[in-house]
């Protein structure tokens, strides 16, 4: 399962299913919140896309939040040892 948090041009979640193909997957499958119409042909490699909206204004993955700002390094590093701590019982 590739998540990613929506499909524009697809250059990335298809870069991301290739890997998990090259992985070994046997099966990918696309999961994003928001996509247009012709979401699947920009992701060829995926077996299966499952998008939550598939909106006729769609022109951008941004236009589908909020707050579309990017997460710092310092959020991404927190997150994850927040994480580790949490399976470590640390938390």
């Amino acid at each position: 399962l590739v998540v990613d948090d929506g499909l524009a041009t697809g250059a990335t979640a298809e870069a991301a299913c290739e890997v998990a193909r090259a992985r070994g997957a046997s099966r990918v499958v696309l999961a994003v919140p928001v996509a247009p119409k012709d979401a699947a042909s920009r992701v060829p490699s995926a077996d299966a896309l499952v998008a939550v909206e598939v909106p006729d204004w769609f022109m951008a993955v941004g236009q589908a939040y909020a707050d579309f700002r990017q997460t710092t390094d310092e959020e991404v590093l927190a997150l994850l040892e927040a994480a580790r701590a949490r399976r470590s019982g640390l938390a």
